[in-house]
């Protein structure tokens, strides 16, 4: 395992959990690994991987985290592809090909691709040796991000009844733990590792304002080192990285709806420590490996505490001291409580977003069963005045309800393969601008005769000295003469029907789908407001109690912990103080009433109370009842 690690990966040693994880997968062992966001996931798998004989199965939901592993894999060396909905034909069946003919050792597909029984049936003549489940909690009911898509995992179980699973989560609840172990039927002998969800390095800090730049500036001028500012609106990733411009703080945003190259470079910036903040959506963090994140700010909230630990946990994985900051406002509870109605919009509306999609993509009643439909969202809320967020909430609940698989946007770079033999390059005819990009394109990137590449074209256009626009033409134009096959870059959702177009008034929202689920995510929001807004509870405590470990020590490092310590000191000084001033009172008085004494002292009653117990079990003064009151006297 060592070796394998070392000669890939060039680490000496695995963290925490990881050896105990992959020895029991290669032992053929069923394992359920849950490790914290930064415990290094992806290792327990990819080093099996390598050292297993045939490919290893990975299942996972995040598209954009897929591409960027398989990228990561193949430029150390190691055979990788991936399945998903945003590719061409012609790309997946070169990557089944690889598979097939034992070409490749991982191979990721996203939960819709197992819906499909022409890819089952290819997967059968596959030598598959490891399965594995990335982001398991999305089988479970009882998580925050079920997806029914997962569902059909349990069919990979049919087919390779002899083949370890493997299941990884960061964030799961003891209730989601047990579900995904029998959803996913784990096998006698079945292990599970857990990592605990304590950080002590990372100190939880919760700031209550209502004008929220304010402490965002105060936050971020009053710590140094890389940091994370999470919103949940584009706009908003925009003016907060604005702000912090205009005060003289490094900054840069990010969310889902950049180009690719766009998050490319600015996801670099920041990871080479360029720009010191990034502001953006929850779109930004995953896969991300930068450990040393000093600060992680939430503007707004999340839904729950498992997206909420997630996040904040990108801050301090080197192990050093960091910060996870949530500025709170008086109005959030109120936010949090309607991204629950929104969240569960009425029925009757869902079955209308239901028709519409369907018109929309001209798809008949009774069609439509097993196809994807390029989904473009924005047109679609626009043409019939659907507010886009509710809209969404309403697209996901039918997905949840099995009758379409609603993918958001998929965002791909430029994909350029060449498919004419070199020998036939010297008979063909281009023109001067064409024939510099076709020299650039073979110049700049490798593999271009063995797969398909993703490319940058302004990248292109710098060295063959021709403008961005140039380069599209150029490789039209190669296209065209059938020697390359191209791909361009787009930004695409997708809507996939897993059953045929029903009329409206058959649309069944079970409750299971519908009722149940909303009062989970209740209970999640009032989890999150008990962490926000409740001061009396160490921060710690409340987080690491609400993912099931028990009898936790306050952490001492939280703000609640340091304003107990301050409160603490304070109290100790007015004890103290009570004391002296009470001594110089009996000696110039022969007693002093308690009432009198405390008011004109200005502090607690209680400290002045603790001071006069103090004084009388040393025996240096008696206490006495006067009807309400109480007498002091020199013993």
């Amino acid at each position: 395992m060592l070796a394998t690690l070392k000669r890939y990966w060039g680490y000496d040693n695995f963290r925490e959990l990881q050896a105990e994880i992959i020895q029991s997968v290669l032992d053929g062992h069923d394992t359920l690994g849950l490790l914290p966001t930064g415990g290094g996931k992806s290792i327990t798998f990819q080093v099996p991987a390598m050292m297993l004989p045939g490919l290893t199965l990975i299942v996972t939901p995040l598209i954009s985290l897929m591409k960027d592993q398989v990228d990561n894999l193949r430029q150390r060396g190691i055979r990788a592809y991936c399945l998903h909905s945003g590719m061409s034909r012609a790309e997946a069946r070169l990557a089944m090909d690889r598979c097939r003919l034992g070409k490749t050792k991982m191979l990721y597909v996203s939960p819709e691709r197992l819906q499909s029984e022409s890819f089952i049936e290819r997967l059968r003549e596959w030598d598959v040796s490891l399965i594995v489940v990335d982001e398991a909690h999305c089988i479970s009911q009882w998580g925050y991000d079920f997806r029914p898509s997962y569902l059909k995992i349990q069919g990979l179980r049919r087919i390779f009844p002899d083949v370890p699973v493997l299941a990884l989560t960061a964030s799961a609840t003891p209730e989601v733990r047990d579900d995904i172990m029998l959803q996913l039927g784990f096998r006698p002998g079945w292990q599970s590792y857990a990592k605990s969800f304590d950080r002590p390095n990372l100190s939880y800090i919760v700031r209550a304002d209502d004008y929220k730049e304010r402490t965002l500036l105060r936050v971020m001028q009053g710590t140094t080192g890389s940091a994370i500012v999470y919103v949940r609106s584009r706009r908003r990733c925009r003016e907060l990285a604005e702000l912090l411009l205009r005060e003289g703080i490094s900054a840069q945003y990010y969310h889902a709806g950049l180009d690719p190259q766009d998050k490319e470079e600015r996801q670099e910036q920041w990871k080479t420590g360029a720009v010191r903040v990034m502001v953006a959506t929850n779109a930004f963090g995953m896969g991300i490996d930068k450990a040393d994140v000093r600060t992680v700010v939430h503007f707004d909230l999340p839904s729950s505490l498992e997206e909420y630990y997630q996040e904040a946990g990108r801050a301090g994985r080197d192990g050093l001291p960091s910060y996870a900051v949530a500025i709170v406002a008086k109005a959030d509870k109120a936010t949090l409580t309607r991204r629950l109605t929104e969240a569960f919009p009425p029925k009757d509306y869902i079955a209308r977003v239901y028709e519409l999609a369907g018109n929309f993509l001209e798809v008949a009643v009774g069609s439509g069963y097993d196809h994807i439909y390029e989904f473009a969202f924005g047109e679609f809320c626009h043409r019939f005045d659907l507010k886009p967020a509710v809209a969404h909430a309403a697209l996901k609940i039918l997905t949840q309800a099995g009758y379409v698989e609603f993918v958001d946007e998929v965002q791909s770079r430029t994909r350029v393969m060449i498919i004419l033999p070199k020998a036939d390059f010297y008979s063909l005819r281009l023109d001067d601008k064409t024939d510099r990009v076709f020299s650039a394109l073979q110049r700049a990137y490798t593999g271009l005769f063995a797969d398909f590449t993703p490319i940058e074209e302004s990248q292109l256009a710098r060295r063959a000295e021709v403008r961005e626009e140039d380069v599209y033409q150029a490789l039209l134009e190669l296209a065209r003469q059938k020697v390359i096959l191209f791909i361009p870059k787009k930004k695409t959702p997708y809507l996939y029907y897993t059953t045929s177009r029903e009329e409206p008034r058959y649309l069944l929202l079970p409750r299971a789908v519908y009722e149940d689920r909303r009062d989970r995510m209740a209970a999640r929001i009032e989890a999150v407001k008990r962490f926000a807004f409740d001061a009396d509870r160490c921060r710690v405590q409340t987080l690491l109690g609400y993912f099931g470990e028990k009898d936790v020590a306050e952490c001492g490092t939280c703000d609640v912990c340091r304003m107990r310590k301050v409160s603490y000191k304070q109290e100790a000084k007015d004890v103290e103080f009570a004391k002296t001033r009470l001594r110089q009172a009996l000696a110039a008085e022969a007693s002093v009433r308690l009432s009198e004494f405390a008011a004109r002292l200005g502090i607690k009653r209680e400290m002045v109370i603790e001071a006069v117990r103090d004084l009388a079990d040393a025996g240096k003064v008696s206490v006495r009842a006067c009807g309400a009151d109480a007498v002091v006297t020199c013993r």
